[in-house]
């Protein structure tokens, strides 16, 4: 019974990781909130921020004394010092027993900014954490957009493939009867064989969106794995706000900027810190002693009997002023002062940058937006097109040439269509997403 619980129990947990890709069609919000907790980048961020917090333990920890305690045991042979302080030839054994403590007083206000340096620190770590998430929220969106884009070409392609093969038939129907030759019958086979090399294609195309979604993901593979196609309506008419008022909004919460300013913080600290190089250190010191002290020529006093009588304590205090250090203090100083500046146009930088993605997200939908428009127009034309020379060619009104010149157009019109639809959605939510709100189809 216990061999065949533990083998249930080993099961289950082997099979723990693909099973979830197997229940069924994954939302939007799925992907992103398992990509959150499984992705490696987004795990190696995590243990960034615990190690900064590890360091920030040590940095307090400088507040604290040191205290050590030491033991030693010590043989001579050959002259030894007797009692009555002279030398002679004997075998000696000494024991020493100490405890002492130093803690720093004053250290230039290190250890302080020390401390103020470590919580900048972690909060730059907390940052990039955050940033390494909405990286992964931007690619997981992609990745699921990118999906749906082929599910559709898929569906277009299939259904044309099928719609050719059914016209295949009432080809050789019409071939039986007389009405048509068979160079016809051998145009619609090239045809049909065409289409179908067209849904081999986008098959091809899906499943390599779908490996590149689950990869994100850290799933083990794509089998079994599907998403949730969503209610689109028609994104050309979502208003889109100007970049400008986009960007006031965004350069307060995005992950990057933030990350910018408490780099800068820090350097602006480091300074301080550098400086204070400059300044002396004073340090407190403390500590208790005995030891035990045996001549082989004279008869030595008990064991506990010595150790309270050689107890001792001691108390110090030490200051050291750094007077030269080969301008080493000075040179550590103005590579401080260097960084911050270099931290300053980092800060810029990157404000410059997200203003950047912003006009080409906005641009882009504006752009995307026109495009969805203008293509549905040609996708019901061409379409219409389609149809038209389609019943010319049933009844031998049109070649087969002009019958796969309509049809070729249809298809680009509709597939030129579905993607400017698709990106036209990405690219509305994704200004959605720069003013801090969640990627949701």
């Amino acid at each position: 019974m216990r061999r065949t619980s533990i083998l249930i129990a080993a099961v289950l947990l082997l099979a723990g990781g693909p099973a979830r890709a197997q229940q069924g069609p994954w939302s939007l919000a799925d992907c992103i909130n398992y990509a959150l907790e499984h992705n490696l980048t987004v795990q190696q961020s995590a243990l960034t921020v615990e190690q900064r917090e590890v360091d920030l333990s040590t940095a307090k920890g400088r507040q604290l004394p040191n205290v050590n305690a030491s033991s030693s045991e010590n043989l001579s042979f050959g002259r030894g010092l007797t009692a009555d302080n002279t030398y002679s030839n004997s075998n000696t054994t000494s024991t020493s027993f100490s405890l002492g403590a130093n803690m720093p007083i004053f250290q230039g206000f290190d250890i302080v900014n020390g401390i103020k340096l470590g919580r900048l620190n972690l909060a730059a770590a907390t940052v990039n954490l955050e940033k390494a998430r909405d990286d992964i929220r931007v690619a997981v969106a992609q990745a699921y957009v990118q999906i749906l884009y082929n599910q559709e070409l898929l569906g277009v392609a299939h259904q044309q493939a099928e719609h050719d093969a059914e016209l295949l038939e009432q080809i050789r129907e019409r071939l039986l009867a007389g009405k048509v030759s068979e160079a016809e019958v051998s145009a619609q086979q090239a045809t049909l064989a065409q289409s179908r090399q067209s849904e081999i294609q986008a098959e091809g195309n899906l499943r390599m969106s779908l490996l590149e979604l689950t990869q994100l993901l850290e799933l083990p593979s794509p089998e079994g794995f599907s998403i949730v196609t969503p209610e689109v309506g028609d994104p050309s008419q979502t208003l889109l706000m100007r970049p400008e008022a986009i960007y006031d909004e965004a350069v307060e919460i995005k992950p990057a900027v933030e990350a910018a300013e408490i780099n800068l913080d820090y350097a602006k600290l480091a300074i301080t810190r550098a400086k204070g190089a400059r300044l002396p250190s004073i340090s407190l010191s403390g500590g208790l002693g005995s030891n035990y002290y045996t001549n082989s020529k004279v008869q030595a006093a008990p064991f506990g009997e010595q150790l309270r009588n050689n107890f001792s304590q001691y108390v110090g205090l030490s200051l050291s002023i750094p007077i030269f250090q080969g301008f080493s203090i000075r040179n550590n100083i103005r590579n401080a002062e260097l960084n911050f500046k270099g931290q300053e146009i980092q800060l810029e930088s990157t404000k410059k940058a997200l203003y950047k993605e912003i006009q080409q997200a906005y641009y882009n939908a504006v752009t995307a937006q026109a495009r969805y428009a203008g293509s549905r127009e040609s996708a019901a034309s061409a379409r219409q097109h389609y149809e038209l020379t389609e019943e010319k060619y049933k009844v031998g009104k049109a070649d087969v040439a002009s019958y796969n010149d309509a049809r070729n157009s249809w298809l680009r019109a509709e597939s030129e269509h579905i993607q400017a639809r698709f990106q036209c959605l990405y690219q509305t939510k994704l200004l959605d997403f720069y003013r801090g709100r969640e990627l949701e189809f």
